[in-house]
């Protein structure tokens, strides 16, 4: 299902992975946050890392009229605080649907799949 803008010149409809994509590298790229996880962890592997090319396993794109509803599943790193990620993730996510595809997203659902430890040598 893709996303359907109107406007007075027509109808722009952006596909889900695109959407997927956008989504995937605004939260990834916050601090603390490891990667992607599924939103189907048994199916797809427990804790498994979401490459950026599966970003769409790991979000979930609802159009309802016209709110528009985003779930993200991320894995974050150990030792940081994972509410103040959720909201960086949360606040990036809207920032990047809005500037760089036109959607303003009414809810951005964060869901912490794992916590991982990490390596800082």
């Amino acid at each position: 299902m893709a996303v359907k803008i109107k406007t007075h010149s027509g109808t722009i409809d952006i596909a889900n992975d695109v959407i997927s994509s956008v989504v995937g590298g605004a939260a990834t790229d916050n601090y603390g946050v490891v990667g992607m996880a599924s939103r189907n962890p048994v199916r797809d592997g427990f804790n498994q890392i979401l490459r950026r090319e599966n970003y769409s396993k790991g979000v979930v794109v609802r159009q309802h009229d016209n709110n528009i509803v985003v779930e993200v599943n991320i894995i974050v790193s150990y030792g940081t605080k994972i509410s103040e990620i959720s909201k960086s993730v949360q606040q990036k996510v809207k920032y990047n649907l809005e500037s760089m595809l036109g959607i303003n997203a009414d809810e951005v659902n964060v869901y912490v799949q794992g916590v991982r430890v990490t390596d800082n040598n």
